[in-house]
C-alpha cells in the first residue's frame, strides 16, 4: 500500500477515534448540568425565629421611625462670580425628641454647618434650624418645620440603672449607610472623656456595640427600646470601629435637652469663684496639692455666701493658700475640669457639700450652686 494511502488510513481512523471519544466525555458532562426533573431545588422549612432575635427585630421595628438622618452643608462664595452656594459637609444621625419636631444629636455633627436636613425613614426630607447647643455635653437639638410628617419620639429610659453586661442596640448612619442596626452590651460604666475645648464628659456609657463615623447623634437603646444614651465618640487607631464606643448617658441627655429647648443654651451650674486650669496644674506640682485651688471669687457678693477662702498673692510672687477643693458631695476632685463635670451632676439652687482643705484640715461646707456667668 502506498505510504501516501497509508498516511490517509490512519487519519481517517484518528478522526473517528476523536469524536467517538467526544461524544462519550461530552454527554456525561452535558448530563450533569440538568436536574433529575429540571426544577429547582425544595426550600427547606427555617422554623420559628429564637426569641433573641424575635426582640431585636422588636426593637428595630419599633424604633427604627424615631431615628433620623442628617446630612449637613456649608455656604461658600465663589472667589470670581461671588455667587453663594452651599457645598455639602457632613453627616450623622440623631432622633426625634417630642411631638414638636425637635431633634437631638451630637454638638459635633452639626457644629461650622449652615444648613441641616433630616430625612424620616418615611424618605421625607426636611430643613432644620438651630434651637440650642451645648458643647461641653457635645449635645445640640434641631427642629423641624412645622409641615412635616410626624414621627414617634423616641421612649426614654434611664442610666442610673445601667449594668454592665446587658445587652444593647445602637442605630445609626454609619458611612452614610441609613438605619443600620448593631448590637452588643454595656461593656463600662462612668468613663470619662476630654473634649477639644477643654471640658470633660463623665459619666459615660462604654459599649461594644459596632459604632462608626456617621453614627454620632444617634440613640444608643436597651432591650425594651428606651433611650439610655447618645452615641458619641469611638475608640478606634484606624478611625473604624474597634469596639470600644461611648454614649452620652441619658440622664445628662434629660437635663440639658430642655434648657436648650426653653434658653437655646444650657447654663452650668457653678461655686461662684474663679478657676484656672494650667494655674492650677502649676500650683499642684509645686506645692504637692491634690485638688482644685480656690483663687477669687466671680463677683464681689459670691464668696462670703459660699464660706469659701480665696488664695491671696504677694508682691514677690508669693502664695498664701485659701481653700483647696477635694471633694463633692464625697467625691474626690482632682482637676478643674472634673470639678466642672462634678457640678454638672446638680442644678443651680441645689445646696451640695464640699469638702476642702484649709490650713491643713478638712473642712466641709454646704455651698448653694449659683448660674456660671
Amino acid at each position: 500500500m502506498p505510504a501516501s494511502t497509508r498516511l490517509s488510513t490512519i487519519l481517517s481512523a484518528a478522526l473517528t477515534v476523536l469524536a467517538v471519544l467526544g461524544t462519550t466525555l461530552c454527554t456525561p458532562l452535558h448530563a450533569a448540568t440538568k436536574d433529575k426533573d429540571g426544577l429547582p431545588r425544595a426550600i427547606t422549612p427555617r422554623g420559628e425565629l429564637g426569641a433573641a432575635e424575635k426582640a431585636t427585630i422588636d426593637v428595630f421595628e419599633r424604633s427604627r421611625d424615631s431615628v433620623v438622618f442628617i446630612t449637613t452643608s456649608s455656604r461658600v462664595q465663589d472667589f470670581w462670580s461671588r455667587n453663594v452656594f452651599s457645598v455639602p459637609r457632613d453627616s450623622g444621625s440623631g432622633f426625634i425628641w417630642d411631638e414638636s419636631g425637635h431633634v437631638v444629636t451630637n454638638y459635633h455633627v452639626i457644629e461650622g454647618a449652615s444648613e441641616a436636613t433630616v430625612k424620616l425613614a418615611d424618605g421625607g426630607e426636611y430643613k432644620c434650624s438651630l434651637v440650642g447647643a451645648s458643647p461641653t455635653h457635645d449635645i445640640a437639638v434641631l427642629k423641624i418645620g412645622a409641615s412635616y410628617k410626624r414621627a414617634p419620639p423616641v421612649p426614654l429610659g434611664s442610666s442610673n440603672d445601667i449594668r454592665v453586661g446587658q445587652k444593647v442596640y445602637a442605630i445609626g448612619n454609619p458611612f452614610g449607610l441609613d438605619w443600620t442596626l448593631t448590637s452588643g452590651i454595656v461593656s463600662a460604666l462612668n468613663r470619662s472623656l476630654s473634649g477639644e475645648n477643654g471640658s470633660t464628659v463623665e459619666h459615660l456609657i462604654q459599649t461594644d456595640a459596632a459604632i462608626n463615623p456617621g453614627n454620632s447623634g444617634g440613640p444608643l437603646l436597651d432591650s425594651a427600646g428606651r433611650l439610655i444614651g447618645i452615641n458619641t465618640a469611638i475608640y478606634s487607631p484606624s478611625g473604624a470601629n474597634a469596639g470600644i464606643g461611648f454614649a452620652v448617658p441619658v440622664d445628662t441627655v434629660n437635663r440639658v435637652v430642655p434648657q436648650l429647648i426653653r434658653h437655646g443654651k444650657y447654663v452650668l451650674p457653678a461655686l461662684g469663684i474663679r478657676m484656672d486650669d494650667g494655674v492650677n496644674q502649676r500650683l499642684q506640682s509645686i506645692l504637692n496639692l491634690k485638688g482644685v485651688v480656690v483663687l477669687r471669687s466671680s463677683t464681689a457678693a459670691t464668696l462670703p455666701a459660699a464660706g469659701l477662702k480665696e488664695a491671696t498673692f504677694g508682691r514677690n510672687g508669693s502664695i498664701t493658700l485659701g481653700d483647696v477643693i477635694t471633694a463633692v458631695e464625697g467625691k474626690p476632685i482632682t482637676s478643674v475640669s472634673q470639678l466642672a463635670a462634678r457640678l454638672d451632676d446638680f442644678k443651680v439652687g441645689d445646696k451640695i457639700k464640699l469638702t476642702v482643705q484649709r490650713q491643713g484640715h478638712s473642712v466641709t461646707l454646704d455651698v448653694v450652686l449659683q448660674a456660671d456667668t
